[in-house]
């Protein structure tokens, strides 16, 4: 039986968004009050950080909370500054040279053509990632499964639906969405990748990164976190919160073929979207 969970939304849904909502298992609720839910949206808007020029956007800020006039102090925001992270080190003689100069067609078969480490040995295909060559919203996965190998693209099969159901919620299909995963290649069955197999498609996410200039990075997963932010803490302490990569706002949550087993934690992947929906709308 499906599991169902109330959630508050964080902006204003029309009919087929809250459909779409619906199939994800996540049941809406609504502030009976128009000032309560301004209230409700304005504590989960925040604003993206400076960048440097490979990537844009500005350092995450939570919007201020106006005190009442007889309160002693002002309200202070608990949301931790953003994370820098630089792009992890790199074993360079494994991989093709000038990634960082790389247009999408070289980085295209780069990718496709990579014996950078074992993982290529066990592969159909190189999943490289795809979407629009510019994009306000890159969806960053952990690494490609089964379905992912034999269909060529990343987030097929049951996982593919769901992400794709949770993007119509937020009004967005995949052809307004850069879609990668942090490995190129999928790993053995059972097994997560390893700190040297994500080191050495780094420097290809960065470079994509790079290309899409993102207003937000969803991502989606322990490995899109350990890629991204080098961070080995749990999904629950990292997600809820805006970290940053190379100055892009990264918003870390569940990935979808988790939250297939796990219904409950829907609810708390629908915060994690609406948290970066509010940096794009920002």
């Amino acid at each position: 039986m499906t599991d169902h969970t109330d959630i508050d939304t964080r902006f204003e849904l029309d009919d087929r968004q809250r459909a779409m909502l619906a199939e994800m298992g996540v049941r809406v609720w609504m502030p009976k009050s128009k000032p309560q839910a301004a209230a409700l949206a304005e504590d989960a808007v925040q604003t993206p950080a400076s960048a440097p020029v490979t990537a844009p956007a500005s350092s995450a800020v939570a919007t201020p909370v106006s005190a009442p006039a007889s309160a002693a102090a002002p309200v202070r925001s608990t949301t931790p500054p953003p994370k820098m992270v630089t792009v992890p080190v790199v074993d360079i003689s494994a991989l093709p040279e000038g990634i960082a100069q790389m247009d999408w067609a070289a980085l295209q078969t780069a990718v496709s053509s990579c014996t950078g480490c074992g993982l290529s040995q066990g592969r159909q295909q190189a999943i490289p990632g795809e979407g629009p060559a510019t994009a306000d919203w890159m969806v960053v996965g952990d690494a490609p499964g089964e379905d992912e190998d034999k269909a060529g693209a990343s987030f097929a099969g049951p996982a593919g639906q769901l992400l794709d159901n949770m993007l119509k919620a937020l009004s967005l299909t995949r052809a307004d969405v850069y879609i990668t995963h942090a490995l190129k290649c999928r790993t053995p069955v059972g097994r997560s990748a390893s700190q040297v197999e994500v080191s050495h498609c780094a420097s290809y996410l960065a470079r994509q990164v790079a290309l899409v200039q993102p207003k937000v990075i969803l991502a989606m997963g322990r490995t899109a976190a350990l890629a991204l932010l080098q961070s080995t803490e749990p999904l629950g302490k990292l997600r809820a919160e805006v970290q940053s990569f190379h100055g892009v706002p990264v918003v870390v949550t569940y990935p979808p073929a988790y939250l297939l087993r796990n219904q409950a934690d829907k609810a708390k992947a629908w915060a994690d979207l609406c948290l970066a929906a509010s940096l794009v709308q920002s």
